[in-house]
């Protein structure tokens, strides 16, 4: 498989990260420099393959030259850099290996965290019935759905180990616990679809939660 990327594949990739990152920093779902994104670049193998991704400690509000860089399936940087890719690159190789997704998008947000502890301890977060369950792709009847959850430790790698044993048919997202949501697509457009929906469905969980307890 060949490995060599045109400039124009990385100028897509970058702008295509640009525009999306700018999107969701106008909601403010990066607190404090936090949250990741990616985009797939060029052949696939779940062996080989390339990916731009948010440098790690940039001020995602902003645009700079330093936004992104290009890394391979084990999250190295691919060209001489200065950069460091985002602490998480790990998880999005994992994901990318058994999903063979074009794009990854990783928030932190408050729905998001607050459905996560008070489901954390079951693994899964459930929903059933709500109508962005269609947003997933399913298309089923009062629909239900469990959204994984993994426990948020300090150590990347040992996170990046259980996420092929969490990734779960027809459900284009995991939770990390108290942290936030990854979310995946075949490209940025259907990875921002599944994400908007999963923020969604994580507000209207908690706030029946509220309601019903």
């Amino acid at each position: 498989m060949s490995t060599e990327l045109t400039l124009e594949q990385k100028q897509q990739a970058y702008t295509e990260l640009s525009d999306i990152k700018a999107n969701l920093a106008a909601r403010g779902w990066f607190p404090g420099t936090s949250g990741n994104l990616s985009v797939r670049v060029g052949e696939f193998t779940p062996e080989q393959f390339t990916f731009a991704v948010t440098a790690s400690g940039k001020d995602k509000s902003v645009r700079s030259p330093e936004d992104f860089l290009l890394v391979n399936e084990k999250g190295t940087a691919v060209e001489a850099t200065k950069l460091k890719p985002s602490a998480e690159t790990l998880i999005h190789c994992e994901i990318y290996k058994h999903t063979g997704a074009g794009a990854i998008l990783h928030v932190h947000t408050m729905f998001n965290n607050l459905v996560s502890e008070l489901y954390g301890d079951k693994g899964s977060i459930p929903v059933q019935g709500v109508e962005l369950i269609k947003a997933l792709n399913i298309w089923e009847e009062n629909a239900r759905i469990e959204i994984p959850v993994l426990p948020n430790y300090a150590d990347i790698p040992r996170i990046a180990e259980l996420v092929p044993g969490a990734i779960a048919a027809r459900i284009p997202g995991i939770v990390l616990r108290n942290h936030g949501i990854y979310a995946w697509g075949a490209n940025v457009f259907e990875a921002k679809r599944h994400l908007e929906a999963f923020e969604f469905l994580f507000e209207y969980v908690y706030r029946w939660h509220l309601l019903t307890k």
